[in-house]
């Protein structure tokens, strides 16, 4: 039953030493082992029984939430100049595009301007959003 208490200390390590968690644990590692063991009766191989234990118990978000451990929300990655850059590329391939069609099939009309104003606004726009969020 190594691997059940492999699994709840790898479990509890971000919840800080204390003497609750360590009760918390062991109870834990109790039920889990006696899940197993009911498992093993109804003839579940072990390393299957344990498996299903393991899976059925799922995450402490609960317990954490008791014990009083404040986990850092992850921070929201700024991709607004990526969101640039790929914007620019975009409409640069467009508008390329644009202009090879107006040049192959009508070249006797200049159009492919009507688009291309249309199809800038996307990099204008990430590019004001890039600089609101550069601001902050």
């Amino acid at each position: 039953m190594k691997k059940i208490k492999n699994h709840v200390d790898d479990l509890f390590k971000n919840v800080p030493d204390s003497e609750q968690k360590e009760q918390i644990k062991q109870e834990i590692v109790e039920n889990l082992e006696e899940k197993v063991f009911d498992l093993m009766a109804q003839g579940k191989e072990e390393e299957d029984a344990i498996n299903k234990a393991i899976v059925d118990f799922g995450d402490i978000d609960e317990i954490e939430k008791e014990l009083g451990v404040k986990l850092p929300s992850p921070k929201k990655k700024n991709m607004s100049k990526i969101d640039l850059g790929f914007s620019i590329w975009g409409s640069a391939l467009i508008i390329a595009l644009v202009v090879f069609i107006n040049f192959y099939y009508t070249p006797h009309i200049i159009w492919f301007v009507y688009p291309t104003f249309g199809v800038l606004w996307w990099p204008l726009c990430m590019f004001y959003r890039w600089l609101r969020i550069r601001q902050k």
